[in-house]
Formats: structure tokens, C-alpha cells, sequence
């Protein structure tokens, strides 16, 4: 892979925001953005345990999903204290995403501010809470609404590797679904490594980006942009997405949504086994023409 760093500012204007980031669909990450926030002093595990930790939530392991596999089926559940308490204690694969504490803790909406300065089109209803235990892994994928993303890391770090939409080929990808068929786990560790370049050679000359989010920093992370995280302290961050500006771009999301995804859960639930191997052929064809 040909990585890049990430461009790091303190603050940034709205002006130089949206012609270097923004509109040439550039990812940023941002230092003080979210440290006005009193959500960045006061959002801790012991704080969240008291608002909702008798919540049930949904737990994710680190195994890469295969094709049989039915889209965000969960491997386990516990309340959400039961959880804070076991990947408090050490390296735990288990990581929750997509989950709404505001539904269940309505009050945090009020620990932050609607960045509106830098991008307009949030979808307000849904800031998302992503949480997951030291060595915790969210494999390669790019967010099937194909939204803008601002990621903001509350607790702990958290390494990321992003590549733009245009390298999906030489990532692996897999028709009709958001993920990639290779696996990046450890991709920074050599030793470690699951990162396969004879079965996946064109991985080699996929151009993305590689950086580690502290507590406080916000990630731009521009539609359709593909991204794998790993948890290198037990943490959480909070996605605020906005809809694309373009009507393309939202009609983009809304086929993923409604259609891509829906013809792949009926294929695989009909002829898993023809649909897998008609999938394997076309990400090797697309791969060896990227």
C-alpha cells in the first residue's frame, strides 16, 4: 500500500475547510474542534455507566464476516455497564457501533455543537456512538449512505487507514456490499500482519492514508471514503454524518440503502453458494483492471 499522512491543523476557517477539504473530498483531522465541547471534559466510562448502563447493546467480535454471513448480526449482548466493566480491564475484542445513546440519555445532546460551520445537511436524528475494547477491530468498509463524516475520538486511540472511493477496486471489493474481501488487521505491524499481497497484489498500489486519532481530535472523513479503525486503548468517538449536498449523492446513498443491500440479503439467502463465486470472480476481474 502507498500511504500518506493525514493533514493535522489546530482550527480551521470555513473558507479554507471547504476548498481544501470539503469540495476536493479530502480527509482532515482536527485538534480543538471538539475541545469547546463539555462533552470533551465530561463524557467518561464512569459517566456513561450512570446514564446508561443498564442499556442492552448489541457486541461485535473481531471476526471478518464471510459471505454467508447475514450484515451487522451481532456476536453477543450485555448491558452496557457489563461491558464498560470488561474492556476496562484489559485488551478486549468486543466494539459496539451504530448505537444511540441519546435515545436512552437524551440530556447529552446538549454537550456538543452542530459543527454547521464548516458543512451544512446533518442528519440530527442519529449522532452515532462507537465504542470498543483495547485490540478491538472494525474491518474495511466504506458507510452505505455515503455521507460526510466528522469522527470525534473521546477515549483512548485509535489507528485508521483511508483510501477514497476510487481505490475500491484495488481494496477488494466485494459487488453489492460495502466491505472488502481482504483483510487489513494489524496492517501496520509486519509481525502481525493478516495482509495477504499474493492473493491480493494489487493492494500494493491502493493510495490512502494512515494515521492514529487521540482523545479530542476530530477526523473528517469525506462520503464514500473507506476506512478501517483499531482500537489501540479501550475507547469510544462520536460520528456526526451530513448528507451530501448533491441530489447524486443522496440518491447514491438511498440505492445502497434500499436496493444494493436489499438484492444482496435476498441472493444470499436464495443461492448463497453461485452468488459467492460470481462475487470472487468480479472482485478478481476488477481488481486485475485497476
Amino acid at each position: 500500500m502507498q500511504l500518506s499522512p493525514v493533514d493535522i491543523v489546530d482550527d480551521i476557517s470555513n473558507e479554507d475547510f471547504r476548498k481544501n477539504y470539503y469540495l476536493p473530498m479530502r480527509p482532515l483531522v482536527i485538534r480543538n474542534l471538539a475541545k469547546s465541547w463539555p462533552a470533551y471534559e465530561k463524557w467518561n466510562w464512569d459517566y456513561f455507566k450512570q446514564l446508561v448502563g443498564d442499556q442492552q447493546v448489541a457486541l461485535y467480535n473481531n471476526v471478518k464476516s464471510d459471505a454467508y454471513t447475514p450484515i451487522n448480526t451481532a456476536d453477543d449482548y450485555k448491558t452496557f455497564g457489563e461491558y464498560i466493566d470488561m474492556i476496562k480491564q484489559g485488551p478486549a475484542g468486543w466494539r459496539i457501533f451504530l448505537f444511540n445513546i441519546f435515545d436512552h440519555a437524551p440530556e447529552l445532546i446538549h454537550d456538543f455543537t452542530w459543527p454547521e460551520h464548516l458543512m451544512k445537511g446533518f442528519v440530527k436524528k442519529y449522532p452515532m456512538l462507537f465504542t470498543g475494547g483495547q485490540s478491538s477491530i472494525t474491518h474495511m468498509h466504506f458507510d452505505i449512505d455515503l455521507s460526510h463524516i466528522l469522527h470525534t475520538q473521546f477515549a483512548g486511540r485509535k489507528r485508521v487507514l483511508l483510501f477514497p472511493k476510487e481505490e475500491e477496486y484495488k481494496l477488494y471489493r466485494k459487488p453489492f456490499e460495502v466491505l472488502s474481501l481482504a483483510d487489513f488487521s494489524n496492517y501496520y505491524d509486519p509481525e502481525k500482519s493478516k495482509l495477504d499481497y499474493r492473493q491480493f497484489p494489487a493492494l500494493q498500489k491502493a493510495k490512502g492514508y494512515d494515521l492514529i486519532l487521540n482523545h479530542g481530535e476530530t477526523l473528517f472523513m469525506p462520503a464514500g471514503y473507506w476506512h478501517h479503525m483499531e482500537y489501540l486503548d479501550s475507547g469510544f468517538a462520536m460520528s456526526l454524518r451530513a448528507l451530501q449536498p448533491s441530489l447524486s449523492g443522496k440518491l447514491n446513498g438511498v440505492w445502497n440503502l434500499f436496493g444494493m443491500r436489499s438484492i444482496d440479503t435476498v441472493m444470499k439467502k436464495t443461492i448463497p453458494h453461485p452468488w459467492y463465486n460470481w462475487k470472487k470472480k468480479r472482485i478478481f476481474e476488477n481488481a486485475e483492471k485497476a
